[in-house]
């Protein structure tokens, strides 16, 4: 065991848990419109709860236990109730208890960050039997193929910190729930303003500083390859944030709060995957691919194909994923500053890997996301009566007020 990369993990996992206690859940909440902000911030904290029960019970066996024969694609049940660890067991250099608990907070995050697709309309048991299911189906599985040694990391995959495990899936997973539970009434006739740009702001600094433990602590270890992962996980969110900010002032006369934010939260989402194999240089030009894609994707999705995904979850998390999934292959060579491809590897090969695991999640996300959805549908009514999303979620759902002024 290192002590230093054991002190850095432990700081690590408690900024990723920051990340969606309370910063998702600031940023949401503040989004969406007043009579739906405790809403938000409740579905933020069932989903901690429920998301580190099944991580215990089944969780961290299927996404990093061995399965066996079926080990390319799932873990298996040797560690179900987390059986074996120990204060002595170690994972790699750093005990095995901050391993698990540090995989714990990503797992966390990834249904929170889909709660921003249906937000203001789905009925709250429905979100919780659906969490608990995507976590199994989805999360896991994919979690297994990627950093558990399953198919996609014995064909040589790279993900640094979830551009597929986390961003990928969490926005496909998103449009997809959106399309099926259909669009807010209203949607897209009136304006559903964010009541609280303060709260969403104050949110999305929480996730900027959080996001340095996401991505630098994934190196597992306090060395070179953190340093280097928050380098550019810094400069990727701030040219992100500046070329939304710069879009917005051309096309509009003036920049707003909600875009420099948005542009930010898709920077970090986009150097995610390429954080740990990308220099500085890279980096910039990651961030500002990110601004300029994610920004039109955004207007695309709502403007002309009508999808109410509320909080703009697929345009900035599952694009950004993809391109920054994709941008690996290219920049990962030491030529362009990166870490440098294996031996024996062509930048050719690592593209057609990467595009191979970003194909194979995304369709796999969306298939499952749906069969998902039908199944709770059997038990539980997805969306809310239209009395109650009028009325508003915190009254509905909780009979709380976010405000009494």
């Amino acid at each position: 065991m290192d002590s230093g990369d054991t002190a850095w993990i432990l700081t690590s996992t408690a900024l990723v848990l920051f990340m969606t206690l309370p910063g998702l859940a600031l940023f949401y909440g503040g989004l969406v419109r007043s009579k739906n902000v405790l809403s938000v911030l409740m579905q933020c904290f069932a989903i901690t709860c429920i998301s580190t029960i099944v991580w215990v019970v089944v969780g961290y066996s299927m996404a990093f236990g061995d399965g066996g024969s079926a080990n390319d694609w799932i873990g298996g049940l040797s560690q179900a109730f987390l059986s074996g660890l120990s204060r002595e067991s170690l994972n790699g250099s750093i005990p095995e208890s901050v391993f698990s608990m540090f995989q714990l907070t990503f797992a966390i995050i990834t249904p929170a960050l889909i709660i921003g697709g249906f937000a203001e309309r789905m009925r709250f048991s429905a979100i919780l039997l659906f969490s608990t299911i995507w976590l199994l189906v989805v999360y896991l599985p994919v979690a297994h193929w990627v950093w558990g040694g399953g198919w996609l990391a014995q064909m040589g995959f790279l993900d640094f910190a979830g551009g597929t495990v986390v961003h990928i899936t969490a926005g496909v997973g998103a449009v997809v729930t959106a399309m099926v539970i259909g669009n807010r009434k209203g949607f897209p006739k009136t304006a559903m303003m964010p009541h609280n740009m303060t709260m969403t702001v104050t949110g999305a600094g929480m996730l900027w500083v959080g996001w340095f433990g996401f991505n630098a602590g994934s190196a597992l270890s306090a060395g070179g390859d953190a340093g280097m992962a928050m380098l550019v996980t810094h400069i990727s969110a701030a040219t992100g944030a500046f070329t939304w900010m710069m879009i917005e002032w051309i096309r509009f006369g003036k920049p707003s709060a909600l875009g420099v934010v948005t542009g930010m939260v898709a920077g970090l989402g986009t150097i995610t995957p390429a954080s740990g194999y990308v220099g500085p240089m890279a980096a910039l030009l990651i961030g500002f691919m990110a601004g300029n894609l994610c920004y039109f994707a955004t207007m695309y999705l709502k403007q002309t194909l009508k999808i109410d995904d509320s909080l703009d979850v697929f345009p900035v998390h599952g694009i950004g994923g993809m391109l920054g999934t994709l941008s690996v292959g290219v920049f990962v060579a030491s030529s362009l500053g990166g870490a440098g491809l294996a031996e024996g590897v062509t930048m050719i090969d690592q593209l057609g890997v990467q595009l191979v695991g970003v194909v194979s999640v995304l369709l796999w996300t969306a298939l499952a996301t749906w069969g998902i959805l039908k199944l709770v549908s059997l038990i539980v009514d997805l969306r809310v009566d239209e009395e109650s999303e009028i009325e508003g979620l915190d009254l509905s759902s909780h009979e709380e007020k976010g405000y009494n002024f």
